[in-house]
């Protein structure tokens, strides 16, 4: 979104910050009014004047040599910088998150450890905000949970909820709300702090969904699919209340078009039968396979 900017309007005068317009600094200069020098007074009576004595003429330059400069004080030591205390660590350049670095080893890399990026693509009543919660729950370093339906609740007055129509507002706050949250990523990461996303990404629209959140996080961002069956989904999308919950044609025609990772090439989990800690932990493998291995995107 874009404002009109303009120059600002001027700060009204304030005391001490100089004149006002048409006003003379002269008028209050504190100290005697200018005028002619004035005459000392004659001496008194019975008292000689004191002798005018000459000024004591300076020592000009010996001979041969040029006139004299006068000498420079020592500046004196610049000040230190201030350093910085509010905690906050600048974005490093380019901003984007690099794949994660393994150092060589034979044993798999421990996604535990790891300061990692990762994307949780589902359907709507796959898990996956219960998922990403308990997995950045139970980390063993700091990590953060973002969910893309929560930033684009933000906007209260003015709402696009995309159950109403999916259209130009709901697309907008959609990608503004990604935008935000690809921010938030980032300056997590740029302070040792991992995250994971949660958001219901179609393979059918790449440049809106996987493509944007590539773009404003990093190729470093390790993309799971947890694709639960139909009646799975139907059954926990049941249980929700709110706008969060969404009629049965709705969420048979998200599935179905879930369905397109398959061949995708990233890796997708089936969790029917698994609870979310059994979740959590079989995220934790393919992460460790993401990480030796990234996936093509």
């Amino acid at each position: 979104m874009q404002h009109a900017v303009g120059s600002p309007l001027p700060p009204p005068h304030q005391p001490g910050h100089g004149p006002a317009v048409g006003w003379s600094p002269a008028a209050h200069q504190p100290g005697p009014p200018q005028g002619p020098a004035p005459v000392p007074p004659p001496p008194a009576p019975g008292y000689p004047a004191a002798p005018l004595r000459a000024p004591a003429p300076h020592p000009g330059p010996a001979p041969g040599q040029g006139p004299q400069q006068p000498p420079v004080a020592p500046s004196a030591p610049s000040a230190p910088p201030v350093p910085e205390t509010t905690g906050h660590v600048p974005l490093p350049p380019g901003g984007p998150v690099a794949v994660p670095s393994v150092p060589p080893a034979t044993a798999a890399p421990d996604p535990t450890t790891t300061t990692l990026a990762v994307l949780l693509i589902g359907p709507a009543g796959a898990g996956k905000t219960s998922v990403a919660k308990y997995w950045a729950d139970h980390r063993r370093v700091p990590t953060a949970h973002i969910s893309l339906d929560d930033v684009r609740e933000w906007v209260r007055s003015g709402f696009a909820d995309p159950q109403t129509g999916w259209n130009e507002h709901s697309e907008a706050q959609y990608r503004l709300a990604r935008r935000t949250c690809g921010f938030s990523a980032r300056n997590f990461l740029a302070n040792g702090i991992s995250c994971i996303l949660d958001d219901a990404v179609f393979p059918d629209r790449p440049v809106v969904g996987l493509g944007g959140w590539k773009r404003h996080v990093g190729p470093g961002l390790l993309p799971v699919v947890l694709l639960p069956g139909l009646d799975i989904v139907l059954e926990r999308n049941a249980e929700r209340s709110g706008n969060r919950r969404l009629t049965d044609e709705e969420v048979a025609r998200i599935h179905g078009r879930m369905a397109g990772w398959y061949g995708s090439g990233l890796p997708i989990i089936d969790n029917s039968q698994l609870d979310v800690p059994e979740t959590a932990h079989l995220l934790d493998e393919v992460l460790s396979r993401s990480i030796a291995s990234p996936p093509n995107w």
